[in-house]
């Protein structure tokens, strides 16, 4: 219970909203929240994981948003389409400015299962919400579900006795990463069914149950992508788990962190390892300039995974070792993007949200709607590192232990091969 009072009392102290001039100009926020879920605590090493967000402001905005585009004005965070306008994804206008494109993608088929710990019981109205801010196509109660997982058992990917609703995810700082996760699979890829999958618990056990059921949803809807925005300090026994994410024709996605190094599940070689980029905008215009690395962003060589055959390509880099990321994209909290979660404050209210728990769904509604449909993560990543074109080369910026890794030409530790550029090669 200590636990739990110190997560609400935290969200409890971060409810004021950025000031708003008389002019529509807001206050450009300065300030950093990370939510109780991101805080890795070294004796959670191979038996809890933590989510990878990171919330901008003092605290969510509340106070009367507008009814359609950025819920608030004079902001130049990202919203669908200006994601969509600069990876590509829709034809490109307007500078991408966010304020002022709203051509969102519409695409997408099969299924997106997102897998997180805990139950936001507000995730669906939270997502419609969303969709309609930004005019997104709207989920529905078929297109949209929650699914709650059983307990974990003894063997990596089991499950004991009955799913049953998981404690609320606010008590544990987990529901704004709900959010992001349902809101940015959905913006990416719309007209696919989505499935939310919830975890009794953030314990290792429990999400790899909860990852053996999302499988087998996107299996049985014929093929898709699953999503975990959350990891954990790599541990020996890992490779153990590498078997969960092979069921086939599910393609797995996971972010590689918001800490210089190497978290698992993204270090699996059964999975697409999605790192983070930051894109720059013009503060006068608003239009959007160049993607570089986010300095945050995980990256590395993993201690315990061996380097795959479709890295032989990079072995000159990586060595004997799997290299992560694969690919990457926006996830620096100052060119975060809007997120709804009315959970804890209510209605109307919103967060700006940056992490790899931002790249890994928006990467995987994006290969969703690039419809290749893989058999399994090995053959999606073999067609990645072979296609020498449909990713963003990000040749500027640095990351990793003291900021000693520069992105470069062709793959590096801070972006892999760059972020999405169209639906090629995905």
């Amino acid at each position: 219970m200590k636990r739990t009072s110190a997560s609400v009392l935290m969200l409890a102290s971060i409810v004021s909203a950025c000031a708003i001039s008389a002019y529509g100009q807001a206050t450009v926020p300065t300030q950093v929240t990370i939510p109780p879920s991101s805080v890795v605590h070294p004796e959670d090493t191979g038996l809890r994981v933590h989510t990878n967000l990171k919330i901008m402001g003092p605290g969510p905005m509340t106070s009367a948003p507008q009814t359609s585009g950025p819920p608030f004005p004079g902001y130049l965070y990202e919203t669908p389409a200006s994601l969509a306008c600069i990876y590509h994804l829709v034809w490109a206008s307007q500078g991408c400015n966010p304020n002022l494109v709203t051509a969102n993608p519409n695409g997408g088929s099969r299924a997106i299962a997102v897998v997180d710990a805990y139950d936001d019981p507000n995730a669906f109205a939270d997502l419609q919400a969303f969709s309609a801010q930004f005019g997104v196509r709207a989920p529905t109660p078929t297109s949209f579900q929650v699914v709650y997982a059983p307990s974990g058992g003894a063997t990596p990917g089991s499950c004991t006795g009955p799913a049953t609703q998981p404690p609320n995810a606010a008590i544990f700082g987990w529901d704004v990463e709900e959010s992001v996760d349902v809101q940015y699979a959905h913006a990416m890829a719309p007209r696919a069914s989505l499935y939310l999958v919830e975890a009794q618990s953030n314990y290792d056990t429990d999400l790899d149950c909860a990852v053996t059921v999302a499988s087998n949803l996107v299996a049985s809807a014929g093929g898709g992508e699953v999503s975990m925005s959350w990891g954990g300090t790599e541990f020996p026994e890992e490779t153990a788990s590498d078997p969960i994410f092979t069921t086939h024709g599910v393609v797995y996605l996971a972010a590689t962190g918001d800490d210089p190094g190497v978290i698992y599940p993204s270090a699996s070689p059964n999975v697409v390892a999605v790192g983070g980029t930051s894109l720059s905008t013009n503060f006068n215009t608003g239009n959007f300039e160049f993607e570089n690395s986010w300095q945050d962003a995980g990256g590395g060589t993993s201690v315990f995974e061996s380097r795959p055959s479709y890295q032989d390509r990079i072995a000159r880099l990586v060595g004997t070792q799997r290299g992560v990321p694969d690919i990457a994209a926006d996830a620096n909290p100052y060119t975060g993007v809007w997120v709804a979660d009315s959970l804890v404050f209510g209605p109307g209210t919103w967060y700006i949200v940056g992490g790899t728990s931002l790249a890994a769904p928006t990467v995987a509604g994006i290969v969703n709607a690039a419809g290749s449909f893989t058999p399994s993560s090995a053959a999606e990543l073999n067609l990645v590192y072979r296609t020498a074109f449909g990713f963003n080369d990000i040749t500027v910026g640095n990351c990793g232990p003291y900021m000693g890794s520069w992105a470069t030409s062709g793959w590096d530790f801070c972006t892999g091969v760059g972020s999405p550029d169209t639906y090629f090669g995905k």
